[in-house]
């Protein structure tokens, strides 16, 4: 297939990152608000479960047209290593906020009456503030069982996002067992599952700067208070991310790809 240049990708990537936050954000607003239940009608594996799915749908959709990156950590990452080129990395990564915005907005549109009923509360991003504050940062003054430092918060997005670039280079890896291109998307998928169940609790998990920093946009713009106190927004969901990212990266290649060519 012919590639028509990097205005394509660009859309490819603003259409993916759309349909991941449209999908990701929406089954956090629609367990957050509970419209059809009581609100203990919460389950954080309802959480994980729809935001595993929203990236699963998303990288079969956009995939053949961008490479469904759909996180500046992937690309930076994929740049360090992989030979991603580094001129389309800002390109990229403002699509791909671009995208998250959009999809932020989608879900306001789709839930609008709810968030408005309810104070407009973060249903679009990670940390302090958001619908699953008392889970993450424990009671009044942050003094109650599993709350979590900013400290903390940064370590689980590190972990997290390497994990995240183990699943999405192992996906493709044709000297690994990797699934390649009709199934690939499901182990990415899997792989965000994976990291939500068991690393997911101190930060939420946003392994994504653009799938954090654009709704978080939105949600200012929308009237969402506390977005963006402190330096949490800067350095848990975008700074640590892209460190995971490299770091995913680097071991794969120094624990997988080398042990594979040794062979």
């Amino acid at each position: 297939m012919k590639s028509k240049g990097l205005t394509s990708e660009l859309i490819g990537e603003v259409f993916g990152t759309f349909i991941l936050i449209l999908l990701g954000d929406g089954v956090v607003a629609n367990v957050g608000l509970a419209p059809r239940l009581a609100a203990p009608a919460y389950n954080w594996n309802t959480i994980t479960i729809g935001w595993a799915f929203a990236v699963v749908v998303a990288v079969y959709v956009s995939a053949g047209v961008s490479g469904a990156h759909l996180n500046p950590a992937v690309t930076i990452a994929l740049a360090a290593k992989r030979g991603f080129p580094w001129a389309k990395v800002l390109p990229y990564s403002i699509a791909q906020i671009v995208g998250a915005f959009l999809g932020a907005l989608g879900v306001y549109l789709v839930y609008r009456e709810g968030l408005v009923a309810a104070g407009t509360p973060n249903v679009w991003c990670t940390g302090p503030g958001s619908v699953f504050g008392n889970a993450f940062w424990g009671g009044a003054g942050g003094t109650a069982a599993g709350a979590y430092s900013l400290t903390n918060a940064v370590i689980a997005e590190i972990f997290g996002t390497a994990v995240l670039l183990w699943g999405v280079l192992a996906s493709g890896d044709s000297r690994n067992t990797g699934l390649m291109h009709n199934t690939g998307p499901l182990l990415v998928g899997f792989t965000v599952l994976a990291v939500g169940l068991s690393l997911g609790g101190p930060s939420g998990y946003a392994i994504n700067p653009a799938r954090d920093f654009g709704p978080r946009l939105l949600g200012l713009l929308v009237g969402t208070q506390g977005l963006f106190d402190g330096l949490y927004w800067l350095i848990a969901p975008i700074i640590a991310p892209i460190i995971g990212g490299l770091l995913g990266i680097f071991t794969y290649d120094w624990f997988v790809s080398a042990q594979i060519a040794d062979k």
